[in-house]
């Protein structure tokens, strides 16, 4: 039998590792140091994630008047996305966006360009309905602003349409009128991307206001005519 002789390193590095008390392991095999990232979350993960901080929300005075919250409605992965006002009396019974007249109104307005409502996605500035249906105060315009930018990016829409004044006001600011700004095409930088927006008028304005459908007419053709030229097919 061969000893395996041990010169004064080897025998210094062993009592060494005994003077520890550590039971050491040693291996050949090469350490694995790549770190497995996890899987990103799909959008409904994140839709509900949104959701929850929505509803979580405090000190809201809209929240403690609304029956339900109005999250979104359509196709997730839609190509055009809709941004109105807030909830009305009907989408605060039923808990989804754009389903009373103007709701009724609004899809009359996108099947004139051949478009479906089940082939948009829609939501409003704020998810629950103001009292008795006002606007949306300046204030609850910016707190709900984020959630917005937030569902925006979500969806990642190729086309934004943002549905009057407190949608425009939501992303834009309230320095411009929405007369001067509707049917021309915007940009605006959401989580460093940039999406392409038109502003209009919303439908529940067209009610009280018929000889403005002209204008909205006019938006809605715009609107197709982008939608062909980028080659978007739904």
């Amino acid at each position: 039998m061969n000893e395996k002789i041990l010169n004064q390193n080897d025998i210094i590095n062993t009592e060494i590792i005994d003077s520890y008390d550590l039971d050491c392991v040693f291996s050949n095999n090469p350490i694995n140091r790549v770190k497995i990232k996890p899987l990103p979350e799909n959008k409904n993960e994140q839709l509900n994630k949104l959701k929850e901080k929505i509803q979580n929300i405090e000190n809201c005075e809209l929240k403690y008047n609304a029956s339900k919250i109005v999250f979104g409605d359509g196709n997730i992965d839609s190509p055009i996305m809709i941004v109105g006002e807030g909830p009305g009396q009907k989408e605060d019974e039923l808990g989804k966006p754009f389903v009373g007249e103007a709701g009724m109104l609004l899809n009359k307005m996108f099947k004139a360009i051949n478009i479906n409502r089940k082939n948009i996605y829609i939501t409003n500035v704020v998810n629950f309905r103001p009292p008795n249906n006002r606007k949306p105060e300046p204030s609850e315009i910016t707190k709900y602003s984020n959630f917005l930018r937030n569902h925006i990016s979500i969806i990642d829409p190729k086309i934004l349409v943002l549905m009057g004044s407190t949608a425009m006001e939501s992303l834009f600011g309230s320095k411009i009128k929405i007369s001067k700004e509707r049917g021309n095409w915007k940009e605006i930088i959401i989580n460093n991307k940039t999406y392409l927006t038109i502003i209009t008028f919303h439908p529940a304005y067209l009610l009280r206001q018929a000889d403005q459908k002209k204008y909205s007419w006019k938006d809605l053709k715009i609107i197709r005519k982008k939608i062909d030229e980028l080659g978007i097919k739904f």
